[in-house]
């Protein structure tokens, strides 16, 4: 979809031709003598329509209007976020067959510069259409949106924000939603250096032979029980010099997961082809960066398997030597997520980061704990975690900071290795997380637990996109900020506060 951004007061907004014209009505809002501000005010004033973000009137073939058809949609206080719930409750009409073009016209005298990327953002959430493996369906019919403000130079950077946010969010969502004999580690990795031809990216791809010279035992065990060779993604974007460290995105990557010889119950198991929507993410964070070139150093690590049962698979009770030379005892197959991803943060090392974020959909405790709303935040920097923080508040792609006390990786303790895998049920997201600290040491470290909001079930099952944006904010905040966050390991988390 095409993405436009004008300068249009509602008297001009008039004279577009289009197919669907929405005009966006905050609180407070004042007519001009225009015909679009009279119609405005008369439903306003006979309570037909309030300003409420998401409240609606719709309207066909308006005189005096070019638009074929008209909604008049409250934004409630303006801000990005109620600019983003009114647009979602017209979803309906952007995604209508019938709707080629659109406009959005804001009828405010001045606009944030956030709403109109917050406005790009919802267009393209309501619009999206999955068809990589249908064979009868309709494309998105909404080929163009122009976004009509009061001073476009004014928004200009926000907007194109928005429009390579989308890009990568759409990226992510597309390799999230493929079955999994569509996204195999080998696709995800030819996925992966598509970007290698966006400037400043660059993709090398690891086989199995390669990971086993690199001694990444934890992830070869998951990786065993499965006829889908292995897979470790390593993505570079290099838009600043070559000594400023860079941020190392951390992605999980299982294509299947069924548990492995811990198998998982039937019902919903064909949504474990999700399991690699922390993989999805990096590689949706890399698109948007492709499109952004920001001045930052990032590297994408994605350790790609499948998690299968097989007469080679790992069992419960084996005990494997992870690349950072640690052994583990897998008390449970079905735990792999943390197994792939320690290897790869051992080796995230390598690049001496100014900051490392794992992103994994790792634990069903973190659904139960926060739901679908945010993505459970993990960090052993409090710096790094504010920065986390404020980037999700901004980007409406929210996260909810998780203790993370020494206490709790006393489950981890085994009489046969230098730690298990699992701790049991009680705070299983929080001793996760501690599982996964042993192998950061003293780098920046944060990890997002995202099994809850990578994707929807239900008659709305799909991949969200998110935590890019999240990410991508974060990296662009990063970008402005010269000095590297200092290594500042935290022995016990503070309380969460309200963001």
């Amino acid at each position: 979809m095409n993405f436009d951004l004008k300068t249009l007061d509602l008297a001009a907004a008039a004279s577009e031709k289009c197919d669907l014209l929405i005009v966006l009505l905050p609180d407070g809002f004042k007519p001009g003598k225009d015909a679009l501000s009279a119609l405005a005010a008369h439903a306003l004033k006979n309570g037909d329509l309030t300003t409420k973000a998401g409240k609606h009137l719709q309207m066909y073939q308006v005189p005096a209007v070019a638009a074929r058809r008209v909604v008049l949609l409250g934004q409630g206080d303006g801000s990005a976020r109620a600019t983003r719930q009114a647009l979602q409750a017209v979803g309906a009409a952007l995604k209508a067959p019938q709707t080629k073009r659109a406009v959005l016209c804001f009828a405010a005298a001045s606009v944030q510069a956030a709403v109109a990327s917050a406005a790009v953002q919802a267009v393209a959430e309501a619009t999206y259409v999955y068809t990589a493996t249908k064979t009868k369906a309709e494309a998105r019919s909404l080929t163009r949106c122009i976004v009509g403000v009061p001073d476009a130079p004014e928004v200009r950077a926000d907007f194109d924000a928005g429009v390579a946010l989308v890009a990568g969010v759409e990226f992510a969502r597309e390799w999230g939603n493929r079955p999994a004999n569509h996204a195999t580690p080998s696709l995800l990795a030819a996925a992966a250096k598509t970007l290698g031809k966006l400037p400043r990216i660059q993709c090398k791809v690891h086989g199995p032979a390669e990971v086993a010279r690199l001694g990444m035992g934890a992830f070869l065990a998951v990786a065993r029980g499965s006829e889908e060779p292995l897979r470790f993604i390593e993505l570079r974007y290099n838009g600043a010099p070559k000594d400023k460290a860079p941020v190392v995105l951390v992605g999980k990557g299982i294509t299947f997961d069924t548990g492995g010889i811990s198998i998982k119950p039937a019902p919903e198991m064909d949504e474990m082809k999700f399991d690699m929507c922390g993989a999805a993410s990096v590689l949706g964070t890399f698109r948007a960066l492709g499109e952004l070139q920001p001045a930052i150093n990032v590297v994408g690590l994605i350790p790609a398997c499948e998690n299968m049962p097989d007469g080679r698979s790992v069992k419960p009770g084996d005990v494997v030597t992870s690349m950072s030379g640690q052994t583990i005892e897998i008390l449970n197959t079905d735990a792999e997520g943390r197994l792939v991803l320690c290897d790869a943060l051992t080796y995230a090392a390598r690049f001496k980061p100014a900051a490392v974020v794992d992103i994994a959909t790792l634990t069903g405790a973190c659904v139960i704990a926060l739901g679908g709303v945010r993505s459970g935040l993990f960090a052993n920097n409090d710096d790094l975690a504010a920065a986390l923080q404020q980037a999700g508040e901004s980007a409406q792609d929210p996260c909810w900071r998780m203790p993370l006390d020494d206490d709790y990786a006393d489950g981890l303790k085994s009489n046969f290795a230098d730690m298990g895998n699992v701790a049991g049920r009680a705070g299983g997201s929080i001793t996760a997380a501690k599982f996964l600290q042993k192998y950061v040491g003293d780098m920046p470290w944060a990890h997002l637990d995202i099994a809850g909001t990578a994707w929807k079930g239900g008659a709305a099952k799909g991949a969200t996109g998110r935590p890019v944006g999240l990410l991508v904010n974060y990296l662009l905040d990063q970008a402005k900020v010269s000095p590297a966050i200092k290594p500042a390991v935290s022995k016990r988390s503070p309380r969460a506060k309200t963001a």
